[in-house]
This record gives C-alpha cells, sequence and structure tokens, in this order.
C-alpha cells in the first residue's frame, strides 16, 4: 500500500523574511507554543534562510527522540555559541573527535557520588546567599533571577574553574562576570537576525570579538596556573579537566579544550539552574499546600540541623516540586535535531510527514511537557505529586526531557539537581517567603533559556532562626529537632 503524505501546515512565509512576522523575538518560545495552539502537533516554519519542522506533542516526539537516524543539530544560538567555545561538549557537532574525548573524560567526575564530594563547595556559595538574604532583613525587595544568577554563577566557577567571582560580596559583579553576560547577550541577538546584518554591526562585532578574548585569556591563565601549581588531589571538574585522561585514547583535555568547556558549563549551567530555582520559588509561593508540604518534609528532615548530602535521598517531595517546575518551566526550549540523510532524501515521520534529510527539527519541550495524553487534563497545573517516585516511574518514555536526549544528553544532570535540592531545602528551613506584588503573574524575560521576569520577593527568617548565629547553624548539625510550624507563605 502506497504511504499518504500529509503536507505540514505553517503559516505562509513572505519574501526575503520568511515567517519572521509570526515570531514575537521577544518572546520566541511562547510564540512557537501560539503556534502549536493553531496548527497542532507538527507544523513548519521559515526562519534564518532555512524552512524548520516544529513537533509539539508526545506521540511524534517519542518517535524522533527514539530514532537512531536523528541526531543533534548545532543551530540557532548554539551555532553563534560554537564561534566562542567550538570544542564545547555543547556546542561539538554530530561525530566530533573533542566531543567524545571530553564526555569520556569527564563522565566520572559527573556521576552522583562523584558530584556528592563536591557538596562544600556547594553549600559554600549557598551559604553567601542565605546570609546575605537574613541580614537584608523582612523588608528589603530580592530580585530572585539575579540573586540566583550570581550563586549559580559563583558555584560552576568555583567547581568547573578553580575560581572565585564573590559575587555576594560586590556591589557591581566582577569583570569576567560583566563580560560573559555582554557575550551571551550578544549571542542571544545574533540568532533571531540575519546574518548579513549582523555583518555590517562593525561596533558590536568588534566589542564580542573583545569580550570573547578576555573571557578565554581569562580561562587559559587559571588552566595555566594550575598545570604549573599542581592543587591537592580534589574531585572537582576543574581538577578532573586538568589532569585526567580519556579512558579510551589515553588523550590528556588541550587547555584550549578545557577553556571552551569552562566557557560552556557557565553558560549552560548559569542560566539554566538559576531559572530552575526562581520558577520553583515562583510555584511554591503561588500554590500554599504545596508550599507547606515541602517546608514540613524539610522541618522533618533536617531538623535544625546543617544539610548533608545523605539528607537529599530524604527529600522525596522537595525533589518532586523540583521535577513538576522543570516540567512547566523548561530551562531550554526545544530539542534541535535532523535526520542523517543527505538532503535531497525524505525522512518520513509520523507515517505521513516528510522531512528531508539534514533539516532543522525541534521538538518543542514545553508543548511536550504539557501534554495531557502524558500528564493528564491537568498537565497545566503545578502538581509536584504526579513527579513523586512512584509517578514519576511510569511516565511514558521521552514524555519528560529537561535534560537533553540520548548521548548528547546534560552532563551536569547530578550537578543541577543536588545543588538545586541543597538549596531550595536550605532555605525553606530558614525562611518563609512572598511575593512583592501579592498577583504576581509569571513573566519571562527574552533569552536562551527560559527566565523569570520582574520577580521580586521578601525573605523573612522562620520563628526560631537567628540571623546571628546563621552561619554556624547552615555547617553544623543540630541538637534538636525544629518544632513544625505553619508553612503557609506570607503567615
Amino acid at each position: 500500500m502506497a504511504e499518504t503524505i500529509v503536507p505540514i501546515p505553517g503559516p505562509p512565509p513572505l519574501p526575503l523574511i520568511g515567517n519572521l512576522r509570526d515570531i514575537d523575538l521577544n518572546n520566541t518560545i511562547q510564540s512557537f507554543e501560539r503556534l502549536a495552539e493553531t496548527y497542532g502537533p507538527i507544523f513548519k516554519l521559515y526562519l534564518g534562510g532555512s524552512e524548520r519542522v516544529f513537533i509539539t506533542n508526545h506521540e511524534l516526539a517519542n518517535e524522533v527522540l527514539s530514532r537512531k537516524d536523528f541526531v543533534k543539530k548545532i543551530t540557532g544560538a548554539t551555532e553563534h555559541l560554537a564561534k566562542v567555545m567550538p570544542e564545547g561538549i555543547l556546542t561539538a557537532t554530530h561525530g566530533q573527535e573533542s566531543w567524545g574525548l571530553t564526555r569520556r573524560t569527564l563522565n566520572p567526575v559527573f556521576t552522583r557520588g562523584a558530584v556528592k564530594e563536591m557538596f562544600p563547595e556547594m553549600l559554600d556559595i549557598a551559604s553567601q546567599l542565605v546570609l546575605k538574604w537574613a541580614r537584608f532583613g523582612p523588608d528589603e525587595e530580592f530580585d530572585v533571577q539575579e540573586e540566583f544568577t550570581r550563586l549559580s554563577m559563583d558555584t560552576i566557577a568555583l567547581c568547573a574553574m578553580g575560581t572565585r567571582f564573590n559575587s555576594f560580596y560586590r556591589e557591581n559583579q566582577a569583570e569576567f562576570v560583566q563580560r560573559f553576560g555582554d557575550i551571551f547577550n550578544e549571542v542571544q541577538r545574533r540568532s533571531n537576525r540575519p546574518e548579513w546584518y549582523t555583518s555590517m554591526m562593525w561596533e558590536a562585532n568588534r566589542l564580542l570579538d573583545e569580550n570573547i578574548q578576555f573571557v578565554r585569556d581569562f580561562c587559559g591563565e587559571l588552566v595555566a596556573e594550575r598545570r604549573a601549581n599542581p592543587a591537592e588531589k580534589k574531585n572537582t571538574i576543574f581538577d578532573a579537566m586538568v589532569n585526567r585522561r580519556d579512558p579510551v585514547s589515553g588523550k590528556e583535555l588541550s587547555s584550549s579544550t578545557i577553556t571552551d568547556n569552562m566557557i560552556t558549563f557557565l553558560f549552560a549551567g548559569h542560566d539554566t539552574t538559576s531559572g530552575l530555582l526562581s520558577f520553583v520559588l515562583a510555584h511554591l509561593i503561588m500554590n500554599p499546600e504545596a508550599y507547606a508540604k515541602l517546608q514540613e518534609e524539610v522541618d522533618r528532615v533536617l531538623g535544625d540541623g546543617a544539610i548533608t548530602p545523605d539528607h537529599l535521598n530524604e527529600l522525596h517531595y522537595t525533589r518532586a516540586c523540583l521535577r513538576e517546575t522543570l516540567r512547566l518551566e523548561p530551562p531550554s526550549p526545544g530539542l534541535v535535531l535532523m535526520p542523517l540523510a543527505e538532503p535531497h532524501e525524505r525522512v518520513v515521520i509520523g507515517g505521513k510527514y516528510v522531512i528531508q534529510g539534514g533539516q532543522t527539527t525541534v521538538v518543542l519541550i514545553p508543548t511536550l511537557h504539557r501534554d495531557p495524553d502524558s500528564f493528564g487534563p491537568d498537565a497545566n497545573e503545578f502538581k509536584p505529586e504526579r513527579m513523586l517516585e512512584e509517578n514519576f516511574k511510569k511516565l511514558p518514555k521521552n514524555a519528560f526531557k529537561p535534560f537533553g536526549n540520548g548521548q548528547r544528553s546534560c552532563i551536569g544532570n547530578e550537578f543541577a539537581t543536588q545543588q538545586a535540592m541543597m538549596v531550595t531545602a536550605i532555605l525553606f528551613q530558614k525562611f518563609d517567603f512572598e511575593f512583592v506584588d501579592p498577583g504576581y503573574e509569571l513573566q519571562y524575560q527574552p533569552s536562551i533559556h527560559r527566565k523569570a521576569k520582574d520577580l521580586y520577593i521578601q525573605a523573612r527568617l522562620r520563628p526560631g532562626v537567628d540571623a546571628t548565629s546563621l552561619n554556624r547553624d547552615l555547617f553544623y548539625p543540630g541538637n534538636q529537632r525544629r518544632p513544625l510550624v505553619d508553612a503557609v507563605p506570607g503567615t
């Protein structure tokens, strides 16, 4: 029987600009979600000089994510980032040697057991945020996204670069952080501009080149210093890159490759983890019942003492809240794939849709994560119970993809999870939270990753928590369990 081919729907493109007018460049993710509501489980757009296919539901996503003839494609913002860090594991193309070399070298240091060894470094940085919030007092208004960005940047700097930015002790960010942020913002702008237009922006191009050179020189000097003065052997990411060898080839990572991956971890980790922490705080404040359940669990497991790595294994509801936040607010908007076939060859998916070899194919994660076929009729609601372990294990294959897919999935999954679990537990152990604006509704910043906009909170120390002894309490075991109190935001 001959196959029945169905045209992939989509808004008609205009000459030269394609479907650019169908996209709000300040809210690209929301634009894609809106188009999904109009055109269904698959649609196409003509952007940046080529046609792209968007997959929005679980049925088609599961097919392409399971097929070996679909691989990661470097395009959009990631393609521009490749000019900054060409041998980073995020930007390496399919089959690039440096990707396998780096991944095999670093896999051992990113296991759950190895990440556990970095707990003291994570706690060190987390304590700085907690002490700042406590000492500023309950009337201070904190920009949550900004605060968690400082936290994430400093944690990655310590673990993946062997240095400190000391962001919580500065009014203005360190020069490296400022220049890194400028690179990040320019890459985002370039991903939404035609290449010919960018080539004419001489001043922007000059500044980008200067910032890239500064950041690479800074990282290169750290690597050279560590090679010249080997530190006591530690199980941090930085030391693994400097000291370990690829178990297959026996090669060590070059200084240039290490530099690329130092920048990679900063880029991939700081924005995503800060977004996760911001959104989980927002969703918990907006859902008092979940807020109370999480705080009750933290009180029961931690009492008034310091958190340890072993406590994380007991914080089941906390983990479920983080998973549910990742479902509703996935850091990355899509998994970008392409069929391995030649450009003139066609690939059929869903039994009826044709994609050409090499064609950009985007699995839209926000719509995948809200597919009612996977998560039920309440898929748009914050419901952590659906992500408790017994329910989480029952989810359909490839229904939950916040950390990527297959061999190109995020190597820092365990690192990010441990940091987010620890920070969330400490914050709810020590503080009660409320929005500065009681009527606040979630908004999103224009960004490569999903980030909260205008999210301001106030943090009040909980009964029995003393700012003067807080530093001690963060690092030493308590003598007794904290008495349970009403854990309702704003009380």
